[in-house]
């Protein structure tokens, strides 16, 4: 494979520690660019596009492969605004094409004690949609409902969800009206070797 630098339009965001790395794949290359966007253009995403998506999300890692996921789209435009009424923070204003929300499907999550292993599924599923945005030219943020279950049951309540299924994120996507700095998170401090 050929080496590939990493692209101008983020290499022009990244904090300067990180405008000469290159890397020798892609993948690495949309994981240290993806940023999270929070204004959108209003242009629609194509019916393949959200496809890709739907299927990057459902690719994701589950315990016992449980695959405990449900994804709820949103393409109704008096919906999208509703969601952003009730949910500022969401950036459901900001003119996404679609919004997505990720939820746990009880009745396909492990039994007992492991149960709530639905979150950490649900979050790599969640990761993966936000990775196949960015890989795509979109941009999405992660605007987190659980575990704050008042946020929760109002989505529940607004898109008619039964009792099971639980929202966990909304993932506002479109295409993006700004371009945020790429940040460097790498904080050695942050890691230990066989012990602490």
């Amino acid at each position: 494979m050929a080496v590939v630098a990493l692209s101008m339009a983020a290499c022009n965001n990244q904090p300067t520690e990180m405008k000469n790395q290159v890397t020798t794949n892609p993948a690495i290359e949309n994981i240290m660019t993806r940023v999270s966007v929070r204004e959108f253009t209003g242009e629609k995403i194509s019916d393949a596009q959200l496809d890709t998506l739907l299927r990057a999300a459902m690719a994701a890692p589950s315990a016992i492969n449980k695959q405990p996921w449900a994804f709820i789209v949103v393409t109704d435009e008096a919906k999208i605004a509703a969601l952003g009424e009730a949910l500022p923070y969401s950036r459901c204003s900001n003119k996404p094409a679609v919004a997505i929300i990720p939820c746990g499907d009880l009745s396909k999550a492990i039994e007992g004690d492991m149960a709530n292993f639905w979150i950490n599924d649900v979050s790599a599923a969640t990761e993966n949609l936000l990775l196949a945005a960015h890989s795509m030219g979109l941009g999405a943020v992660w605007t987190g409902l659980h575990p704050d279950m008042n946020r929760a049951k109002l989505v529940q309540e607004m898109l008619g969800l039964p009792e099971h299924i639980i929202p966990l994120c909304v993932v506002p996507v479109g295409h993006p009206a700004e371009q945020p700095e790429v940040k460097n998170k790498y904080k050695e401090e942050n890691i230990h070797y066989n012990k602490w």
